[in-house]
């Protein structure tokens, strides 16, 4: 049964490894608040180092792609069903999704039915597209806990109680990027100009994307015989995949990398990237960049029908304007993608100034993202 409120007994729910980080920290947070808090729900191995009694492993919940959830379906409600009873039977003071809105917030709509305070901690992308959710949403939770300011927006103008506590990632990257450090850890030319590319993680991403960006390479490396290219290979999968079509170009001064995302934008001068949250970690580390994005004929005649948002890529939706070039399907060409990486470098007062807009979001969304929601946990608890 639910505990006091001097010691609550909270429960969360991650389906994946950046909501298992997510929730540990609000777990640790909320033990500084509540030294006598229990944990139940279901994480993964940060969320139970801190604590959390998970009812079976995150590992269970962690299904990505349409044909892969399908193939799990049954288990996956089997588990939701499971996990409902469980939380009902406990009752505690507060249940907080985390992420995973398909499987988390159906899951708070019906223990939101029976009495039980919920909190959801990341919004969907609701405000971007299939914008009636908002309704389901607001019958399913009593706080919503937001990583960027745009979304807090949203959800007041829908009277959907929110609170803004900033992106995690924000405290974690630095505010100064050491650029020359980042170049030596890599091996990368110290003085040259460089590139970093990254067309994305998914198998699907970088078939679209790779072939643009390859041919947008080859073009530069014409014009700048000194520009060096870095690419960071998400996977071992993914290495292959853009080695076999590097190897379609010969004498591209490219360094593939395994992993070290972050650390290859750091160490670059401009960045050409995929449309993702990529991109946040490009405007944190302070880099100008160009974003691209495409995806199947049928695909996008859908999408961009749903889709209610004026930009795409997060640093435009953060400093609501178009800061960066967005080239987005038909838009993807090469001369488009030459003309846009070479504005970056041809006009260093232009990209200076972009770097001061992203410093200020970034310090915006500084801030202890972990101690903003344990304070808003905290009031929503008191407050019953």
């Amino acid at each position: 049964m639910a505990a006091s409120k001097d010691a609550p007994l909270v429960a969360l729910i991650a389906g994946e490894a950046s909501g298992d980080i997510l929730g540990a920290g609000l777990m640790q947070a909320l033990q500084v608040r509540y030294p006598g808090a229990r944990f139940i729900g279901v994480g993964g191995e940060e969320m139970s180092a801190a604590g959390l009694s998970s009812l079976f492993p995150m590992e269970k919940l962690s299904v990505m792609g349409i044909t892969e959830v399908l193939a799990h379906l049954p288990e996956l409600l089997r588990l939701r069903k499971q996990l409902v009873s469980f939380l009902l039977e406990e009752r505690p003071d507060v249940v907080i999704g985390i992420d995973s809105p398909d499987f988390t917030l159906p899951i708070a709509r019906r223990l939101h039915a029976q009495g039980l305070k919920t909190v959801h901690y990341v919004s969907p992308s609701v405000w971007a597209w299939r914008q009636g959710r908002i309704k389901g949403i607001k019958r399913s939770i009593d706080l919503m806990l937001c990583l960027l300011p745009f979304e807090a927006r949203f959800y007041e103008q829908h009277q959907v109680p929110v609170s803004f506590v900033g992106h995690p990632l924000a405290d974690r990257v630095p505010l100064e990027t050491d650029t020359p450090a980042a170049r030596v850890e890599l091996g990368l030319p110290e003085s040259a100009d460089i590139l970093a590319v990254l067309p994305g993680s998914r198998g699907g991403e970088v078939g679209q994307l790779m072939p643009a960006f390859l041919d947008a390479m080859v073009a530069l490396h014409a014009q700048r015989p000194d520009l060096h290219f870095v690419i960071p290979a998400a996977n071992g999968a993914r290495r292959e995949q853009i080695q076999a079509l590097l190897d379609t170009a010969t004498d591209l001064p490219v360094t593939l990398v395994d992993g070290q995302s972050r650390t290859v934008m750091a160490a670059a001068d401009v960045i050409l990237m995929a449309s993702g949250t990529a991109t946040l970690e490009g405007l944190l580390v302070g880099k100008p960049m160009v974003v691209g994005y495409r995806v199947g004929a049928i695909t996008y005649a859908i999408a961009s029908r749903l889709v209610k948002s004026e930009f795409v890529s997060l640093p435009n939706l953060l400093c609501r304007e178009q800061m960066v070039p967005e080239l987005i399907q038909d838009g993807l060409t090469t001369d488009a993608i030459v003309e846009s990486v070479s504005h970056w470098f041809d006009y260093p007062d232009q990209a200076d100034a972009l770097k001061s807009r992203f410093r200020a979001v970034h310090e915006q969304l500084r801030g202890g993202a972990s101690e903003k929601a344990a304070d808003a946990v905290n009031q929503l608890l008191e407050g019953s």
